[in-house]
């Protein structure tokens, strides 16, 4: 899970602005924050942790492990 739409709240940035700053289209910034995107491209992640001065990458993602061992564990019976 991408938690992109929750850090730019807390520092009051809209999604249009960091389109602006990190160059990417405003549609693949809302994406990402719908988080309707399954495969983050690291060049766009790596415009947006600069933008946003992000040191940790989990600032900004969080991976739940336990879903995604039963999802894959559902997937293969």
């Amino acid at each position: 899970m991408v938690k992109l739409g929750k850090i730019l709240e807390s520092k009051g940035m809209t999604q249009g602005t960091l389109s602006q700053l990190t160059g990417l289209r405003p549609s693949t910034i809302s994406e990402i924050v719908r988080g309707s995107r399954s495969v983050l491209n690291k060049d766009h992640l790596a415009k947006i942790i600069e933008v946003l001065e992000i040191t940790n990458i989990g600032d900004i993602i969080e991976i739940d492990y336990i879903s995604n061992a039963k999802d894959a564990k559902e997937s293969t019976e």
